[in-house]
This record gives C-alpha cells, structure tokens and sequence, in this order.
C-alpha cells in the first residue's frame, strides 16, 4: 500500500458533508497512514471533534491555541509536516478563503504553509458549484499547482440533483493511492538537469553572458527532488540557492566547463535536461590583462561554443529521455520544432519572449510542449515552480507508461 507512512492532513470545513471525513479518516487509518485532521469551527456542528480523534488517533486541532494548557499549535509546523493535505469537504467558503489567501483560522493558515500536494474535494449545492465565483476559485487553486477531487453527481441536501456531492472516501483514496504511486516511480531515478547562464571571458575583468537568472532550472530541480529522484544540478553563476540538500550541485562558469560535467554524468541519467542559457559563442582569445581602452572601436573574435545537447544528444541511449528548451522571438514553432529533432529530444520546452511574464528573470513562465511525435501542449502562465510540476508530470506520465 502506497499510502503505509504517509503523513496525512485531514482538514474538515463545515457542510453537512462532513459526516463522510470520519469513514475517510478511518480508511487513511486502515492503510497505515498517519492522520492529523484539523477542523474549521463551524464543522464541529456537524461532526464532534471526538469522532474523529478517536478514529486518527490524535487530538483534533481547531484553534491556534490550547488555553488549557498554554501551549499553540504550529501550523507552520503542520504545513511541513504532511506528505498531502486533503481538504474534504472543501465548502464554498473554505475554497475562497484559499483561493484569496484569507488566512483567519488555524485550516487555512496551515494550507498557506503547506509545500506538500493539497487536494480539494468540494461539497455544496450544485448553482453554489457552478456560480462563476466559486468555478474562479477552483481555477486559481488549481493554476496554483493543487489538485482538484471532482464532486459527484446527485441527490444533494437541499433535495436538488446536481454536481455537489462530496466524492466517496474510496474514491479520495483511489485518487491518492494514484498520485502517491506515480510519484514513486521517480524514486531512484537519476536526472541531470543544466541551469543559469555562461559566462565567456574576454579579460580577467569582462566576459560575454546572457540574461538567465537560473529560476526554471531550479524549479525543476527542485520538483524532481522533492519526487524522490537522485538530482544533478548543472548551474552557471546565478545567485540562486541549491532548492534542496539532496541536489547535487556542480557550479562552472563557462559553456566548455559545462560541457565536460555534463558529459561526465550524461551516461548515467535517466532524464537530461538542458535548461541552461549556453552561449552559442566565446572569445577566440582571452587576454591575460584587462583590455586598455584604445580608439574609437575594438573588434573581438568569436568562435562557437560546444553545443552540449546536440553533442551528448547523438549518443542518447533507448532508455534516456532528453527534454530540451527553445527560446524564441520568431517562427517559433517551427525553430522549436526543428531544434526537437537536430538535437535528438523526446520533447522540447518553448518560451516565446513575445509572452508577457515568460522567458528570462521572470518568476513566471508559460511553455509549449512538443514531444518527438509533434503533439503540442500549451499551457496558461504559471509560476515557474508550478510551470516545474508539469514538466515533471511529463515525465512521470512517460515512466509510467513503460
């Protein structure tokens, strides 16, 4: 059972729904996992606290504080703490509070600290579900990077039927066994991914770069880390932090020193990707002094770089998947498409600087994906942490299939 050690967060809000949270509660316990729930105050109307701490095992949390005994309850803490948190049932009122970061009591306080996966499972009357403003906040959680439980179709509390239903506890089980499971299969994994820019000397003082701050790379090597994968970072000078201990980071300042350690590496991964700004171009001679200013014009020679993807690209083994990323400011689809294929990917990330919010420096992004058979994904602009879990969704989708 995948979920045996799962750390688990129950958060119950108030619908009368809120009776099923004890049979989930109970079927989270039968499969070894370790349940905390927290309630909103007005889910204590439907369902008593005591129920459902006899079933976790654990005291119930509600408030900020125990005034009985002096003592708070972190939800910084509870945030950090679980592997999931699912939010069932997730009320009209809870999945806006969410959605708009009002954050004033202990269940949404805790879902802003969260880094775990969230999983909304809704429950309401069905024109309550379909109002535009509550479709809204579903979007906006899910362009978040959370996960949405649909509710079902049926005989809801007002006698109405209709979309609003809580999902069945086996049905949140199933969706977890299923998230839970695929997050396995990057366990293990080796994935080498390049980041930041190069810099090119000209002199000891002046060098030829570009404009990557490194943030995509990151991010990406931040997801596949946090899935359980054996990550290999790759990074040009960029000011960035290594997003996880368990990352590997192999710093180098030029397009040849990048080259050398990803070659050095490439053999053994099972996923290579090339997220790195290289320059296409280096000084043909670096000075050993700083360039004295002479006249109203200096020329420099440039000769190309080592195009690292296309190189290690050739000697691509069956079982490697090669993700590479295309920049572009014209004929984008076809410089991307091309590129796919001279280089040997199985899929190719596109940026377009023609895209507000996307491409370099930015904290968003918004990606084309093409894969080797020419299907097209496009996706909204995102944060480029959740612009990362897609691409490792991607990826995972392709391991599972093997």
């Amino acid at each position: 059972m995948n979920l045996k050690g799962k750390k688990i967060l129950v958060a119950v809000s108030g619908s009368i729904a809120a009776y099923k949270s004890a049979l989930l509660v109970r079927l989270l316990v039968k499969a070894a996992a370790e349940v905390q729930v927290v309630m909103t105050e007005s889910a204590k109307e439907f369902i008593t606290p005591l129920t459902l701490s006899v079933l976790s095992k654990k005291p119930v949390l509600s408030t900020f504080t125990f005034e009985e005994e002096g003592t708070w309850n972190n939800h910084v803490e509870l945030g950090l703490w679980a592997d999931a948190i699912i939010v069932a049932p997730a009320t009209a009122r809870t999945l806006s509070k969410c959605a708009t970061g009002n954050c004033d009591d202990l269940l949404t306080a805790v879902y802003l600290s969260a880094r775990c996966p969230v999983f909304f499972a809704p429950a309401m009357d069905v024109d309550m579900y379909q109002h535009p403003s509550t479709q809204h906040n579903i979007d906006t959680l899910i362009s978040f990077g959370n996960h949405l439980i649909e509710p079902e179709h049926g005989e809801l509390a007002s006698g109405l039927i209709g979309d609003g239903r809580l999902a069945e506890p086996e049905t949140i089980i199933q969706t977890l066994h299923a998230f839970f499971a695929k997050k396995s299969v990057a366990s293990g994994k080796r994935v080498l991914i390049t980041a930041g820019p190069t810099v090119e000397s000209i002199d000891p003082v002046r060098y030829i770069s570009n404009r990557s701050s490194g943030k995509m790379g990151y991010a990406i090597a931040e997801a596949f880390a946090s899935a359980g994968a054996m990550v290999t970072l790759v990074s040009g000078p960029t000011s960035l932090a290594t997003p996880e201990p368990t990352i590997q980071r192999i710093s180098v300042q030029s397009a040849d020193e990048m080259f050398e350690a990803t070659q050095e590496r490439f053999a053994k991964s099972d996923v290579v990707i090339f997220a790195a700004a290289v320059a296409d171009y280096t000084s043909k001679f670096v000075a050993g002094h700083k360039i004295k200013k002479q006249g109203q014009a200096m020329s420099l020679d440039l000769v190309k770089t080592r195009d690292i993807a296309g190189t290690l690209g050739k000697t691509k083994s069956e079982n490697q998947l090669l993700i590479g990323f295309a920049l572009e400011t014209e004929n984008e689809m076809e410089y991307a498409m091309d590129k796919l294929l001279r280089k040997n990917f199985d899929f190719i990330i596109l940026n377009s600087l023609n895209d507000p919010g996307a491409g370099f420096a930015h904290d968003t992004n918004k990606i084309t994906v093409i894969d080797k058979r020419k299907n097209v994904k496009h996706f909204d602009l995102k944060h480029k942490e959740e612009v990362a879990q897609d691409i490792l969704n991607i990826v995972l989708d392709k391991w599972s299939e093997a």
